[in-house]
């Protein structure tokens, strides 16, 4: 069976997915994507303005299309369909053949027919390359209008202010978001916007587009006024994009789309319509979810599952428009007969919230939120469900004043049949089975479900879901960190800090019991080191270490030791690379360059390390901490120093952030990267903390990491200055070290963050847990009070007595054996070893 799918956008990339899933033998598929690349994030597509890239935006995973039995066709536009012969025809002149065709052409952005709307620096928003456009005029632009103010043109205007443009949003209805939010919460909203130094015209009828005076056009409008600008944004709506069907005869609406059933056939039994290009039962859907629902049915049905049915969709959505959160539930204008609302206003903090209820009280039908919508996933599935709304349903909304629980909704009381993430498909009874199966973490969850992958709104509540299934099946639903303490690492750290703790003793004394492990001991030195700084290698302390920690060196292979001098941002002086050279050849040391720019030197015996160091300390080095969990490096490229591309000093900006975080012990270990440009030559996006310079300051990425499981950083502010990043960076690690479990890393610890990237930074950049003062106050305790930990070894004399092998000898390990390569030593194989030392083996 031969399908062509034409168009490749998210829609359409969901259903070669779906698809993926059951090929059937002989099925053979062509994609025709009339852009220049594969299919991309829209729903982020503002991202692109923070720094993501195109790549960054792609939903095609590496090696999709390699099974062979689908080809993507790029810069393939179809050009006709012809129904009787069942052909498409390419731009190119090539006519494919198909037994199945499936329209996902969605939709184009509406341009009104205004004299002058095609005048250069005047663009839609829509496509990669559009913003690549756009981002070319704002770096000559001083300010920027957007036409439109729905959902799409509010993240455009988003787009034009992290350009730094002067940005206005012209809506010609009465207030923003029309469909979506009635008028007290279009004046909330309005409010939030314009505090955030956006200027919002609305009720005004652009009339043309002419030249202007204090920029490079002028909008005339209805009422007489002017607004002068250098770029304008059409955002005013779409349209279907339904002109190929027209042409080859298939049934479109009255006002546009595709006409289809509700297997998502159009009047061509062999020819499926999916997405923003589909009209059903006379509607089009503009969101994602009813696409993404569209092509789940269209693969299934095409698969041979005759029963698949669309049914419609909810169009309940919530958003974080320019860092303001709106969401919108059902029926928010309360059109159904005898509907009635309760309402919520705080003009002081910008908070709207209504509900609209049935007639007889009993049901929810619909919402609006401005400013907070914390309540949006439980008023959800009470108006998807039908769930029985409480005695008193207005205090779903209100806020609680007098110490009580909010009514909320429990999890119990969804079916399984409930859907929690509309993006993937995932339903309440998906997320148990998964439970079941073993998934027993958030991470695990979306693993294996894609629940919260998408937009991340439904995250809260799969957490309740998980929770609950986990104590339906009797698990244990608790975080405790082992039997000799009944708490998480979170709270262990809150016991330390609050109650003064300064020992493991003390801790065991008052929250513990029994002698403690391997677990909570150096858990409880790394929370102690955290918090207090002291000297790990104490004798009250150095109990706990691991082995690493204990001989402040990571042991390798054949029970040799690692010596990693810090080298901060990799910059080093020639009489430092020569006294590095001269130690590893006065102990025979192998050296190899390390990803992170510095100098590793291996094969140092336990008892050689207090010497090793004396003498590297003498020369200006410290401990690198590549044995703790702690700051490992900050990577750099030259910047602007030397470089000419570079737009900063990335070498001295690394320098002082490593100085300033080489003391801070945290639950994994973490590594910077300092690039000078964009062209990203220190790899910052793939590490924990991570800077790109830019002509307008910094930007900054976290929780980015490399090895087994390669995370991409994502972006939590842009064009900073110096203070501000260290201020930022302060924060989050303190609040890394706080809130993470043992051993997890940045990027675990924010996929399982409730609340995801939009949490990090309302706590990180807009305080709004009330901590930033009290997490800089901390991480300056941490730089205070930092001390090179094997100096402090080195000149302690009872502590060098720990470097010994044998405990009552000063004999070194005769055991360790080493053979020459490529002019430098190497560990002695099993083999080998037994060719230059007899090992006596014992007899059965």
């Amino acid at each position: 069976m031969k399908i062509i799918v034409i168009g490749h956008g998210m829609v359409g990339h969901k259903f070669l997915e779906s698809l993926s899933g059951g090929m059937l033998p002989g099925m053979d598929v062509t994609v025709l994507c009339e852009e220049p690349r594969a299919a991309y994030d829209r729903v982020h597509l503002s991202e692109f303005f923070a720094g993501k890239s195109a790549q960054d935006l792609s939903l095609v995973p590496a090696g999709f299309f390699d099974s062979g039995n689908m080809l993507l066709k790029l810069n393939a536009r179809a050009t006709a369909v012809d129904l009787a012969a069942k052909t498409v025809t390419v731009g190119t002149g090539e006519v494919l053949a198909y037994d199945k065709l499936v329209f996902a052409t969605g939709s184009y952005p509406f341009v009104p027919p205004l004299p002058g709307k095609d005048r250069k620096d005047c663009f839609v928003y829509r496509t990669i390359e559009d913003l690549e456009a756009m981002l070319e005029c704002g770096s000559r632009a001083k300010s920027g209008v957007v036409i439109g103010g729905g959902l799409l043109g509010l993240e455009c205007a988003k787009a034009l202010r992290d350009m730094k443009l002067a940005t206005h949003v012209v809506e010609f209805a009465p207030r923003l978001m029309a469909v979506q939010v009635d008028d007290s919460g279009a004046r909330v909203l309005r409010a939030k916007i314009e505090d955030l130094g956006v200027t919002v015209h609305t009720q005004k009828n652009t009339l043309k587009i002419v030249d202007g005076e204090e920029g490079t056009h002028r909008m005339r409008f209805a009422d007489g006024s002017h607004l002068d600008t250098d770029m304008i944004v059409f955002s005013a709506g779409i349209r279907p994009r339904d002109d190929l069907a027209r042409q080859c005869g298939l049934a479109v609406g009255p006002r546009g789309g595709i006409s289809i059933d509700d297997s998502c056939l159009t009047s061509d039994p062999h020819v499926y319509a999916i997405g923003e290009c589909a009209l059903w039962n006379g509607q089009v859907f503009g969101l994602v979810a009813p696409g993404y629902d569209m092509a789940r049915v269209a693969a299934r049905h095409l698969l041979g599952e005759q029963a698949a049915r669309f049914s419609g969709a909810d169009m309940s959505t919530k958003l974080k428009l320019m860092g303001v959160d709106v969401a919108s539930i059902g029926d928010p204008h309360g059109v159904a007969p005898g509907s009635r609302s309760y309402q919520f206003t705080d003009e002081r903090k910008q908070v709207y919230k209504k509900i609209v209820v049935s007639e007889c009280g009993k049901y929810l039908l619909g919402g609006v939120m401005v400013g907070d919508a914390a309540e949006y996933g439980t008023l959800l599935q009470m108006m998807l469900n039908k769930i029985a709304l409480p005695e008193a349903p207005e205090f779903l909304i209100l806020p609680q004043s007098d110490g009580k629980a909010r009514p909320g909704l429990g999890v119990d009381a969804l079916p399984d049949s409930a859907q929690i993430c509309s993006c993937n498909d995932v339903s309440k009874g998906d997320l148990c089975a998964a439970v079941c199966a073993g998934a027993t973490t958030i991470g695990a969850l979306k693993s294996c479900t894609n629940a919260g992958t998408s937009c991340g709104g439904c995250v809260q509540l799969v957490t309740q879901v998980m929770k609950a299934e986990m104590k339906k099946q009797g698990m244990a639903v608790n975080n405790h960190l082992c039997e000799h303490f009944p708490y998480s690492r979170q709270e262990i750290f809150h016991l330390v800090k609050v109650g003064h703790i300064k020992t493991f003793a003390d801790l065991l004394a008052e929250h513990g019991k029994g002698l403690g492990c391997d677990i909570c001991k150096p858990v409880a030195a790394s929370v102690l080191a955290s918090t207090w700084n002291d000297f790990v290698l104490k004798p009250e302390h150095a109990s706990l270490q691991d082995s690493n920690d204990y001989f402040l060196g990571n042991i390798q292979k054949d029970g040799t030791y690692s010596v990693v001098p810090r080298m901060p941002g990799g910059e080093v002086t020639a009489d430092g690379l020569i006294a590095v050279g001269m130690v590893a050849k006065k102990y025979g040391l192998y050296t190899k360059i390390t990803g992170g720019q510095r100098v590793d030197l291996f094969g140092a015996r336990v008892e050689q390390l207090p010497v090793i160091w004396e003498e590297l300390i003498a020369a200006g080095f410290e401990s690198g901490h590549a044995y703790g969990k702690s700051l490992r490096t900050v990577k750099s490229c030259v910047g602007s120093t030397w470089c000419r591309y570079g737009v900063a000093d990335s070498v001295g900006f690394a320098i002082e952030l490593e100085n300033r975080y080489k003391g801070l012990r945290t639950p994994h270990k973490i590594k910077f990267g300092v690039s000078g440009c964009t062209r990203e030559c220190a790899e910052a996006q793939g590490k924990d903390v991570g800077l790109i310079a830019t002509e307008k300051g910094w930007n900054l990425y976290v929780c980015g990491n490399g090895g087994m499981k390669p995370r991409h950083a994502e972006l939590i502010a842009s064009d900073l200055d110096e203070a501000s990043v260290v201020r930022y960076i302060d924060r989050f690690l303190m609040f890394y070290t706080r809130t993470a479990d043992r051993l997890q890393r940045t990027s675990v610890w924010r996929d399982n963050l409730e609340g995801g990237l939009d949490y990090l930074k309302a706590v990180i950049i807009d305080d709004k847990l009330g901590l930033a003062a009290d997490l800089e106050r901390d991480m300056q305790h941490v730089v205070n009070t930092y001390a090179c930990e094997w100096k402090a070894a080195v000149n302690d004399p009872a502590t060098r007595q720990r470097f010994r092998h044998f405990v009552n000898s000063d004999e070194p390990d005769q055991n360790v054996v080493f053979m020459p390569e490529r002019g430098q030593i190497r560990p002695a194989t099993i083999e080998e070893r037994k060719r230059v030392i007899p090992i006596a083996i014992k007899s059965a």
